[in-house]
């Protein structure tokens, strides 16, 4: 008997636990997704995600205005290949197209000013016009100079953007990583940031993998063939590489790339937008240069670091009064100074031994 009771009740209790685990796994199903789309909507890396992006846009540019400014001195010099000896630059090159086109109609009363205002020089302008009068080009119909002046004004305005382009990530690199712009640059730290995916993957990497970031293909290249490994990647381009000596180029890469590692980290976890450090660490690498010219010894990191520390706190105490100055930002610099100073000892230790 009780067995016959006991299935019914069993069946439903089931049933009930079944609907009681299917709503839990909806609720969790549906709460995943909101979190999902809160983290998605409030990324703390979608600033850097605007930097990859405009470095990414700005290097491509580049590549497709030069391309562009080569077709149309090539198509325009059919008709008054002089200009090409006389104006040297791509960009001003396509903005006298757009404003002489056919050269059979060039004249010192109408286009005198108009040239003298894009090239500025009247010595140029003089001879431009006097070429015209004499060039050995062919004649062009008005159908075929309407395109390649269309397409002058093409490249003039991408030339145009690529500016506002440029200013707009000094902007946005100013904001987000002060201290690595002012050490390397923005069009630098920018492929750093790019190329490593955002400014806190940077701030993660070790100096070595700095170094060497953007130069990934030559590195297994050279472990693969065991030969010599490559001593910088992206920031050859800075100008503290190009101003070294050939003997020192690794020696400053390798300097330069540990100082920007501190900056970059300095950036990514400090709670206020100081560009001081970056300033420092830009003085080290000059004194580190000086170093390998003439043999002055430089200032250490650690002494650098504490003054600025100092410097930091005192302008933000000077801002904020002194029970809202958060107490977090000097420990953090001053527990990287130690451990870098430490990785220092060790490695010379270990050459010692």
């Amino acid at each position: 008997m009780l067995d016959i009771i006991s299935k019914p009740f069993l069946k439903r209790y089931s049933e009930r636990l079944n609907s009681e685990e299917a709503f839990l796994f909806k609720s969790q199903r549906g709460l995943s997704h909101s979190y999902s789309r809160a983290k998605v909507k409030f990324n703390v890396n979608k600033s850097d995600n605007m930097i990859i992006q405009s470095i990414s846009l700005l290097d491509q540019m580049d590549k497709d205005i030069n391309t562009f400014a080569m077709r149309v001195r090539e198509w325009y010099s059919w008709h008054f290949p002089e200009l090409i000896k006389i104006v040297n630059d791509n960009i001003l090159y396509a903005r006298l197209v757009k404003l002489l086109q056919n050269r059979k109609g060039m004249n010192r009363d109408e286009h005198f000013d108009g040239i003298v205002e894009i090239i500025g020089d009247e010595q140029k302008a003089d001879a431009i016009i006097q070429a015209s009068k004499t060039s050995m080009g062919y004649d062009i119909s008005d159908y075929d100079m309407k395109h390649i002046s269309s397409f002058a004004e093409r490249v003039a305005s991408l030339a145009a953007y690529r500016e506002e382009l440029s200013s707009y990530l000094h902007k946005k690199m100013m904001d987000i990583s002060p201290n690595l712009t002012t050490l390397v640059g923005d069009i630098v730290g920018a492929r750093l940031i790019g190329r490593a995916g955002s400014l806190i993957s940077l701030a993660k990497y070790p100096a070595s993998t700095v170094q060497i970031l953007g130069a990934e293909k030559a590195l297994f290249r050279a472990l693969k063939n065991r030969s010599q490994t490559p001593k910088y990647g992206l920031i050859y381009n800075s100008s503290f590489i190009t101003r070294a000596k050939t003997r020192d180029k690794g020696r400053i890469s390798r300097y330069l790339a540990n100082k920007c590692v501190i900056a970059s980290r300095i950036d990514a976890f400090s709670d206020f937008s100081t560009t001081k450090f970056g300033e420092a660490l830009r003085q080290q690498v000059f004194d580190r240069l000086k170093f390998y010219e003439s043999g002055e010894i430089p200032a250490k990191n650690i002494e650098i670091m504490h003054a600025v520390v100092e410097e930091v706190k005192n302008d933000v105490a000077e801002g904020i009064p002194a029970e809202e100055v958060p107490q977090t930002s000097e420990p953090e610099v001053e527990q990287m100074v130690i451990e870098e100073h430490r990785e220092k000892k060790s490695r010379k230790s270990k050459k010692n031994k």
